[in-house]
């Protein structure tokens, strides 16, 4: 049957799926020719088996390869598009998943205003007055922070509102645009000072030197360890700060670097000539890395979005396969000429060889630091299928039924409180708030990646249940629950005397407290209770606020929006004097409001 399917595989650019005899899927591949590419996996002289040129990875997936099914499409840039979607949707057993297809964040500032401000963004829009600086990776808050320290700028974004001075004024960090104290073209030669010092990150820290110096002369210690951290954070960011070409133009570099089942992707931002920022990504798979692989994804995935700014030239340390293919997809994409190349000699190679000896660095540290990590003992413990790099934690909180809310936390070498998710859910039973927590989440797999691993709180029902979710929609993710043990078919709560049971897809498993795979998963477990409950106990207090407010004359739902609006928070409505409130909602409302918050 195998072999039928593949000498009748069609000539057409497509998608290409390997299944296994149970019907899970294996990979899934795109090629120009659909027909040329799977034949090259196989060796058809007289039994079918893997082709000898293979690497180890794919010549293991080959061996249990069963069946192949085919999607046609009518050029090789949407199979290249459709082989992402489903990659990242159905999370395939040997593709190599990458999770960089969210933006970067960039310093911006609007020079069209009269006294504009330094604010993060991950958007860029087409606005010829809207300078930005960028991309960076984890120093874009730290050098924003340094901004309004080294400059006295307009320090918050309601400051000019006030039209009176505040504490920011008396402290020396802002010069009261609002009183009129400095005019447009003056606080416009601060601004282009602050934009040089971006663009000169040396200068900046020489800057912050200087103020924490005098905040240590001034015996003000908490101002100079906060400088501290930020000069530290500055500097941390920057991998390389060394290096400064004679051209000034802008480049983006990538090289790869792979270490038996860990790879590192490195990237540096040149802009003008200047690294501005660097990012990497580490990364494990237990059936290892081919570069040809990672180099396209990790293209294919950083260009991905299209609210970015980027550089019209690519550098890779290593040339591939698809260089060509995906360079004329992003000059089709962004509609100007992007290239991909392998610098020869000079500056560029310079830039790439900093690159892979970043990358090289990286993977040392990482391995001397993580020899038989916490991760291959969970994964031979509960034999998953990839090493649990990101883990994603579910529990749902409700009151007798009222007010049911759902949280999902993630785990990726750390907690990632940017990647916390909410859910408002609707069913009063407990199975059936998770069942709807857990198709939520699915259906957002096209959006935000699977990850690697699922933990659930509760028993081996719960466990059935999100195994059945997943198989309908075909993805692979691997699974553990946790629950408390039972006794008289009730959770054993005794103090020290409790026992968690941990239950993956085949077994049950009873280990003890000192065991660190155990601890691990319980702190997992009550992060994500503590985030439930939490948003459980603002929700139903934002209802409770909500039906006190509504008590007031003259409140009502659209009132109360336009206030959560305005104020952002019940709490900040309830705090707020009677001057914000009347230029919220008028003179008459805002008096009977403020007068009926403080009965």
């Amino acid at each position: 049957m195998l072999a039928q399917k593949l000498k009748n595989a069609p000539h057409n650019a497509g998608i290409y799926q390997y299944f296994n005899a149970q019907g899970m899927l294996l990979y899934v591949g795109k090629a120009k020719s659909i027909k040329n590419r799977v034949k090259s996996y196989f060796r058809f002289s007289g039994e079918l088996c893997a082709a000898p040129n293979l690497s180890p990875r794919i010549a293991k997936m080959i061996s249990e390869v069963d069946n192949i099914e085919y999607i046609v499409v009518q050029s090789e840039h949407d199979a290249l598009i459709l082989e992402n979607s489903l990659i990242k949707q159905l999370k395939p057993k040997y593709n190599i998943l990458l999770r960089d297809d969210k933006t970067y964040p960039y310093i911006a500032i609007n020079l069209s205003e009269p006294f504009p401000r330094f604010e993060i963004t991950r958007k860029i829009v087409n606005d010829r007055h809207i300078k930005y600086f960028g991309p960076l990776s984890g120093s874009a808050k730290a050098l924003l922070e340094a901004l309004y320290l080294a400059f006295p700028l307009v320090q918050k974004r309601g400051c000019l509102k006030g039209k009176k001075a505040c504490l920011f004024y008396q402290i020396n960090r802002c010069l009261a645009p609002c009183e009129q104290k400095i005019d447009a073209e003056t606080y416009g030669k601060i601004v282009h000072e602050a934009l040089e010092s971006l663009n000169d990150q040396k200068k900046l820290v020489n800057l912050l030197h200087v103020k924490m110096e005098e905040a240590s002369m001034k015996l003000n210690f908490e101002e100079a360890a906060k400088l501290r951290d930020i000069i530290n954070s500055i500097k941390d960011a920057l991998h390389v700060t060394h290096v400064e070409l004679s051209k000034l133009e802008d480049y983006d570099v990538f090289a790869i670097e792979i270490m038996e089942k860990t790879a590192v992707i490195m990237r540096l931002f040149i802009r003008g000539g200047k690294i501005v920022s660097t990012s990497h990504t580490l990364m494990h798979n237990a059936y290892g890395f081919e570069k040809e692989e990672l180099y396209q994804r990790a293209l294919f995935e950083f260009y991905n979005p299209m609210n970015q700014t980027f550089a019209k030239q690519i550098l890779i340390a290593e040339s591939f396969n698809e260089q060509n293919s995906i360079s004329q997809f992003l000059t089709e994409k962004f509609g100007q000429k992007i290239t991909i190349s392998v610098p020869q000699r000079g500056e560029k190679l310079h830039l790439t060889s900093i690159a892979q000896e970043n990358a090289k660095t990286i993977l040392i540290q990482h391995s001397t630091k993580n020899n038989n990590s916490l991760s291959e003992q969970m994964q031979a413990l509960f034999d998953f299928t990839s090493l649990p790099k990101r883990i994603e934690i579910f529990d749902n909180s409700h009151l007798g039924g009222k007010s049911p809310v759902g949280g999902m936390v993630v785990w990726d070498e750390g907690f990632d409180k940017s990647s916390y998710r909410r859910y408002e859910l609707h069913h009063t039973d407990e199975y059936a708030q998770m069942r709807e927590m857990l198709e939520r989440r699915i259906n957002d797999f096209s959006k935000e990646s699977a990850p690697d691993l699922w933990v659930l709180d509760g028993g081996e029902t719960i466990l059935k249940l999100a195994k059945s979710l997943l198989s309908q929609k075909g993805v692979q993710v691997d699974l553990l629950a946790i629950a408390k043990e039972k006794r008289d078919a009730k959770a054993n709560r005794s103090k020290g005397a409790a026992h968690d049971l941990l239950y993956n897809q085949n077994q049950a498993f009873e280990l003890p407290p000192s065991d660190k795979r155990l601890q691990f998963i319980q702190r997992l477990r009550d992060e994500a209770h503590r985030f439930a409950i939490t948003y459980h106990q603002k929700k139903k207090r934002g209802a409770d606020m909500s039906l006190e407010l509504l008590q007031i004359e003259g409140v009502g739902a659209a009132t109360i929006k336009k206030l959560l609006l305005y104020f952002g928070t019940f709490e900040a409505i309830y705090a707020a004097s009677q001057e914000e409130l009347e230029v919220t909602v008028g003179k008459k409302l805002g008096v009977n409001l403020f007068q009926g918050l403080k009965k």
